[in-house]
């Protein structure tokens, strides 16, 4: 398991946590730990270059979470854990697409150096 692994399920973890200790004991504390989860759901996206690798997605997530934020301070919980959930949701496209694009840059280089391999094998024989 690499460091980004752990770092998420840490996170998770820990978001999960925060979840089950405020229970539903009032609209505010859901919807700060929605708030929270979320905030970590961004940050993990960028951590995994979704700020390069899918811009427009990581700054929906972002723009949602400001107005989550704003909505939080305003005491609009159900506003601020709609878009909460909204922002994680775009976050989470957002770490996918950058991890894909990675992986599809990683498999482009090795295809390059097979084709170079083959090519040096050929002019060999």
């Amino acid at each position: 398991m690499n460091m980004e692994s752990k770092n998420r399920l840490a996170t998770l973890l820990c978001g999960s946590l925060l979840l089950a200790m405020v229970g539903c004991a009032s609209q505010k504390a859901p919807a700060t730990a929605d708030v929270a989860v979320s905030k970590a759901a961004v940050e993990n996206a960028v951590s995994a270059g979704a700020s390069d690798l899918a811009p427009e997605e990581i700054s929906a997530a972002r723009a949602k979470m400001q107005r989550a934020s704003a909505a939080l301070a305003a005491k609009d919980y159900t506003l601020a854990r709609d878009l909460a959930n909204q922002a994680q949701a775009d976050a989470k496209l957002a770490q996918s697409k950058a991890n894909s694009a990675k992986a599809t840059a990683a498999s482009n280089a090795l295809q390059e150096d097979l084709r170079v391999l083959r090519e040096e094998v050929d002019r060999a024989k």
